[in-house]
């Protein structure tokens, strides 16, 4: 089992670029592999998650060749995918399993879908249920509840779905399904998420609208879509964790280029501003539909804040990052609304409030969320043995939570960094000046 060890800094400072984003390339290349013709997808993330959306399109024949910093995929068109040989392993990729989950409900094939132990255990069922009301036939462990997926490809009638979340990962599912359905699909949320997939659509040619919450695509476009070069930005959840640390670390200041600045996506950047965080915003310009920055961030003191439900969907996988600021605030930082935390890779709540405790970080953990009582940099963490939990994000916070510590911070079963930013240590060793 691989381990993180990570020595206390000095300071943080130069340039660097993060992968791409993780949520676009998985988009990109599924709608790259439904386009009629080659489509090159550069800057894309090569995270395991992603690998695994690339080789779930290989293994359903789709062609798709991978050099440095590029994919190019040779689309067959909407109807162009097939039968899988066998079960398509998803690994730890909730975005992945989802999606596919959607897109596979109206094909005229059988495809199981499964992925590791984090995986079987996350809740397919908000993506199932809403499926097999458009009239899919999916299988699963616990009524379908659970993964492996069985899902056998019928003829899909659009549907108008109320969402009881703000779900990236449901709304992009029953739109990719609505893709292959008859009539209109549309989709209406508490609040906004992530809106990624109904920017590529429109980057390809397809007809989505939204009108306050609800997000509604027409069925069976009559001529498909034609094939995109598409430039993926780097991921701004990669880069908010270059972004807490330049702001804790004192002497800090770390510029990080072509970063995705989607607006559903930046909510940690609001929040940070609001504890006191110096982070300035440049060369703003769009790529394939997606708003891009540079980043830079210098060390800053920071205060508590409070976090509200409708800040959560916009700041979802920023979450254990934020717990790490407000660790070192001043004052108290309170979050709520927060329940979706719990069914993520890990549950995040918790495994956060158990891997800062051992740090001698004070908190309360909330069934919606928590409260922590920052030091206000009083005094450096104390340094320990942490744990991933098999949670990429926990493993890289408690890595930045490391630097500002009083010894050597150990982060077992780092192994799980891979399925989102590949190369995250050596990033982090190239900014370094450690303490003597």
């Amino acid at each position: 089992m691989s381990s993180l060890t990570i020595k206390p800094a000095r300071s943080l400072r130069g340039t660097i670029e993060v992968p791409g984003d993780k949520s676009v390339t998985h988009r990109a290349i599924m709608l790259a592999s439904l386009a009629q013709g080659r489509s090159s997808i550069t800057g894309y993330c090569r995270g395991e998650d992603c690998l695994n959306t690339m080789r779930a399109c290989r293994a359903m024949g789709i062609e798709i060749q991978e050099s440095p910093g590029r994919l190019d995929v040779q689309g067959k068109g909407q109807w162009g995918l097939s039968e899988s040989n066998g079960p398509i392993d998803c690994g730890n990729s909730g975005t992945g399993i989802r999606l596919l989950t959607g897109l596979l409900a109206g094909q005229d094939f059988f495809t199981v879908l499964t992925g590791d132990a984090s995986i079987r255990r996350r809740p397919m069922g908000r993506v199932v249920r809403p499926l097999r009301e458009m009239g899919a036939s999916i299988a699963g462990r616990r009524g379908g509840e659970l993964a492996p997926l069985a899902i056998t490809g019928r003829k899909l009638t659009g549907i108008t779905y109320a969402s009881p979340v703000a779900s990236a990962q449901v709304k992009s599912a029953l739109l990719l399904a609505g893709l292959f359905a008859e009539g209109t699909t549309s989709v209406t949320e508490p609040r906004v998420s992530r809106d990624h997939t109904e920017r590529i659509f429109r980057y390809y040619g397809i007809a989505c609208s939204q009108r306050g919450t609800t997000v509604s695509v027409e069925g069976r476009p009559a001529a498909g879509w034609q094939a995109k070069d598409l430039w993926v930005p780097g991921d701004f959840s990669a880069a908010a964790f270059f972004l807490v640390a330049g702001t804790i670390v004192p002497g800090s200041e770390i510029t990080i280029r072509q970063v995705g600045v989607n607006p559903t996506r930046i909510g940690l950047l609001t929040i940070l501003a609001r504890m006191g965080a110096d982070i300035q915003v440049l060369n703003v310009r769009e790529e394939a539909g997606e708003p891009v920055a540079d980043l830079m961030v210098r060390s800053a003191s920071l205060r508590g804040v409070t976090v509200t439900a409708d800040e959560i969907p916009h700041m979802i996988d920023e979450f254990p990052i934020l717990c790490v600021a407000a660790a070192v605030a001043e004052g108290d930082t309170i979050v709520s609304g927060a329940e979706e935390l719990r069914v993520k890779e890990s549950d995040r709540i918790a495994t956060m409030a158990v891997e800062l405790r051992k740090m001698d970080v004070s908190m309360t953990e909330r069934p919606d969320g928590m409260v922590i009582h920052g030091s206000g940099g009083k005094a450096r963490m104390i340094a320990a043995s942490c744990d991933s939990h098999g949670d990429h994000r926990i493993a890289m916070s408690m890595a930045v939570a490391g630097l500002v510590a009083d010894g050597v911070t150990t982060i077992a079963d780092s192994g799980c960094i891979e399925t989102s930013f590949p190369g995250f240590e050596s990033k982090l060793l190239d900014l370094l000046t450690p303490l003597s």
